[in-house]
């Protein structure tokens, strides 16, 4: 496992991407905004974003940014924003051990800002519960046009609403095999889907492996990271 520092430029998005593990982002210095599938958020030195496996996200028009990434075991219930209380000891600590660092980081957290709320904030919290609704019928109950609604979201996320919509449902679907014991035929029920062959489709496409795989005891105990992103 490895820590790794990265440096974002003024000015610069970074375009939508997915990261196949857990993993912690610890704002060293500067600030940035970054909308994923859990809000959107604007940081500062000392927040740190907290992801779950195949989370998607962007970074829009960050400033000037120096971050820690440090990699999780699992992924952390809660909000995705939190505060660290010692950065600058995290960041010596990722040096020699990053998986002391992490123990370090979930010791000291405490709680951080809360998300952005504006329409296509409220839009995305709406696309990833349970009962997602349609983007027509949900641009209907605002008073806005369906086409309003799309351009206002993929400004913000960088992605269509759709998308975004399957890949929160995958997702949910994806938790659901690796921590329950319900039949795939459930859990496609379970997540939405109108069959468990229109979830395989949509969990293969997030994670790169079908719900039967895994299934599998070699996967289900593998957890490397790798900090692997794809684009999304």
């Amino acid at each position: 496992m490895t820590a790794l520092r990265s440096r974002l430029v003024p000015g610069e998005t970074i375009a939508r991407h997915i990261h196949d593990e857990a993993y912690a982002a610890v704002v060293l210095d500067g600030g940035y905004e970054e909308a994923g599938e859990r809000g959107r958020w604007r940081v500062r030195a000392g927040d740190v974003l907290l992801h779950g496996r195949f989370s998607g996200h962007w970074n829009r028009r960050p400033g000037k940014a120096l971050v820690l990434n440090l990699p999780l075991a699992a992924d952390l219930a809660g909000p995705a924003m939190a505060r660290a209380s010692d950065p600058d000891l995290l960041a010596r600590l990722a040096e020699h051990d990053p998986l002391e660092a992490a123990a370090a980081l979930l010791e000291g957290l405490t709680q951080g800002g809360p998300a952005l709320s504006d329409p296509s904030d409220r839009l995305a919290q709406a696309l990833s519960g349970d009962d997602a609704p349609s983007v027509e019928a949900w641009a209907r109950d605002q008073g806005v046009a369906r086409e309003t609604a799309f351009r206002w979201f993929r400004d913000a996320y960088g992605v269509g609403p759709a998308r975004f919509r399957v890949e929160a449902r995958a997702r949910r679907a994806w938790c659901l095999i690796v921590e329950s014991d319900l039949s795939l035929a459930d859990i496609a029920a379970e997540a939405g889907f109108a069959d468990q062959a229109h979830m395989s489709r949509d969990v293969k496409v997030l994670t790169g492996r079908s719900p039967g795989a895994w299934r599998t005891p070699a996967l289900q105990g593998t957890l490397q990271h790798r900090f692997k992103t794809r684009a999304a």
